[in-house]
């Protein structure tokens, strides 16, 4: 069963953000865990979460998806910055735990000078101290572009934080596409490749979810700028062709595509016929 679904604003509460997939067609979605931009997170209607189960409950949703907020850099070097993110990672690695959401992903860190070897301990020292190995939810390192100083482009450094973590047994992966493109990863002549690389460095099984986006950008250009599926730089076919690949299709996808409500619907709805249109 294909499993996809955008990204979706729980500002009006989580049953509104569930009933909206419901709406477009989507049987799963991805929100963020507090404000993107920061700051503390909200205490949650209890009434709320429970009309949430029970809508995620009766359209058999698949997996859900948190996104920790873009401002939470665990590999920087100034420590007011550093002390936030990892308050934040701790705080809603619980929070997500406590309401059933099954991954949490989040941009592994940029260095901003200090250095990939020192930006990998900064993050895996906050993941050891975060995680407790008790958790049900699977924390997801996201693959990313490149740019500036990001961590996290190459799968080997992935791999590295990964490594350096106890209780890696909670860790998995979120492959981007619009990331792995840009950062140099040919998933449009040599999805194959890709595949056995990640699987050789990192390994399949830590992939548990895909970011579903075209790119604006050419390949191996280091920019993260998403695009609608099919009108960008990776192309239609390409996308479909990753989709259905054997190793790939059961995972969930979630759309990031510069799109609100409705686009994605169409986006959904398109890719639905395609897909039946290749099972027929």
């Amino acid at each position: 069963m294909l499993v996809i679904g955008p990204h979706i604003s729980i500002a009006k509460g989580f049953s509104k953000a569930a009933q909206t997939a419901v709406e477009i067609g989507a049987n799963t979605f991805q929100f963020f865990s507090r404000n993107p931009r920061g700051g503390n997170a909200k205490a949650f209607d209890e009434k709320d979460i429970a009309k949430f189960q029970k809508i995620r409950e009766e359209n058999s949703f698949g997996k859900i998806l948190a996104h920790a907020p873009y401002t939470m850099n665990l590999g920087g070097a100034k420590d007011e910055v550093y002390e936030f993110a990892r308050k934040v990672i701790k705080e809603d690695i619980e929070r997500m735990d406590s309401l059933g959401i099954e991954y949490m992903c989040f941009h592994p860190g940029s260095h901003v000078g200090g250095g990939i070897e020192f930006g990998i301990k900064r993050i895996s020292d906050a993941l050891n101290e975060a995680l407790t190995g008790k958790e049900n939810l699977t924390l997801l390192l996201e693959t990313m572009s490149g740019k500036g100083t990001e961590i996290g482009f190459d799968f080997n450094q992935i791999k590295e934080i990964i490594d350096s973590v106890e209780h890696n047994e909670k860790l998995g992966v979120c492959l981007d596409t619009c990331h792995v493109f840009s950062a140099g990863y040919d998933i449009v002549n040599d999805l194959e490749g890709v595949l056995e690389e990640f699987d050789k460095i990192i390994g399949l099984d830590r992939l548990k979810a895909v970011h579903l986006n075209d790119s604006m950008m050419p390949f191996g250009d280091k920019k993260d700028r998403h695009e609608v599926i099919g009108e960008g730089k990776i192309g239609l076919e390409a996308i479909i062709n990753f989709m259905t690949h054997p190793k790939i299709s059961h995972l969930p996808f979630f759309l990031e595509t510069p799109l609100e409500d409705e686009g994605h619907k169409r986006e959904i709805a398109m890719i639905k016929e395609i897909l039946d249109n290749k099972t027929c």
